[in-house]
């Protein structure tokens, strides 16, 4: 256990989550102790999952924090926070916000997710992922190392079922959990995408998703100061990532049951992501709901009205319509 107070000194009290909630337990995925720390959600109890860090991000410095719970600069602090039910149903929740692989909505996309599953005793790990700035397989190493963390304690937390859910840019690194899953462990039990980024395909795809994962095309394509070899490999290790990113192309047949939910408004991630998805995962015969409301745009997530006060959610003509539909469906999937 270590002491977090001297850690917590200075954080501005306009970023602090609109609830009470605090984790049981943060598991850092590869350091010892919590490094400058400026993200309020933490728990008393900091623990070290012990895993090592066999590719950086490359990034350095604290991470900063904004009033609306979006961390920026994710490196060393890579973690994930542990909320226990009181009466645990045996489900588990692995929690990946978006934020276009730019910064980690912990709050909309987070720690209220959280307290929506708890009060169905849900267990949850919500992950604070390590940006790629680049390094595209550093958000998946995350996620996959808290599934292995959270498969090793499943029996003692009463947990016999973990599936995974993800919002926007999560969502994409959610979906990416689920079709590249390495090992029965790392393979999710349930799978839920929320307004997902899906593929990249420059015509729909999130292009700010799409950039801070793999790049940005001139950045592999631009021939200046390189020779013909350099170039031609560089072209094809684009036309390759875009491929592979390009989730509907990676679903198979023992992937996981889907739940997908999205608005038809959304200009921000087009519904074509999830539509691309949804066709996949049924022609591929892997159990599928989906849900398109008309109206509420991008980025709704978990911020009802108790969060953000009467008036500010665009999506609370559905929300509980969005909220009876998922409990339904976990219990359902829930064998």
């Amino acid at each position: 256990m270590i002491a977090i107070s001297a850690c917590l000194a200075g954080i501005s009290l306009s970023a602090q989550p609109n609830t009470g909630l605090r984790p049981d337990k943060t598991v850092l995925l590869y350091g010892e102790k919590l490094v400058d720390n400026t993200d309020p959600v933490v728990a008393k109890k900091i623990i070290s999952a012990g895993y090592e860090m066999e590719e950086s991000n490359g990034l350095e410095g604290p991470e900063k924090i904004n009033e609306y719970g979006n961390i920026g600069n994710i490196n060393v602090n890579a973690r994930f926070d542990l909320y226990f039910p009181k009466q645990p149903n045996g489900q588990m929740v692995i929690v990946c916000p978006g934020g276009g692989y730019s910064i980690v909505s912990s709050y909309n996309e987070g720690v209220y997710v959280a307290e929506w599953m708890l009060e169905r005793g849900i267990t949850v790990a919500v992950v604070k992922y390590r940006l790629p700035n680049g390094h595209w397989n550093v958000p998946l190493t995350d996620v996959q190392n808290t599934f292995r963390y959270c498969r090793a304690n499943a029996e003692k937390w009463g947990v016999d079922q973990i599936g995974v859910m993800g919002f926007s840019a999560g969502g994409h690194l959610a979906v990416t959990t689920s079709v590249m899953y390495c090992d029965a462990v790392t393979r999710p039990d349930f799978s839920v995408f929320v307004y997902p980024v899906v593929t990249f395909d420059m015509k729909v795809t999130h292009k700010g998703t799409h950039n801070s994962l793999i790049g940005k095309k001139d950045e592999f394509t631009a021939r200046k100061g390189r020779s013909w070899e350099e170039w031609d490999k560089a072209c094809r290790q684009y036309r390759n990532l875009e491929r592979k990113y390009s989730l509907e192309n990676q679903v198979a047949s023992d992937n996981a049951p889907a739940f997908i939910v999205l608005c038809s408004d959304d200009k921000t991630v087009p519904a074509e992501n999830s539509i691309r998805l949804y066709r996949s995962l049924i022609k591929a015969g892997v159990p599928t709901e989906m849900h398109i409301f008309p109206s509420g745009g991008h980025g709704w997530g978990y911020s009802a009205e108790k969060y953000v006060g009467e008036g500010h959610d665009g999506f609370s003509y559905a929300r509980d319509e969005f909220y009876n539909s998922l409990d339904r469906w976990l219990k359902a999937v829930h064998k």
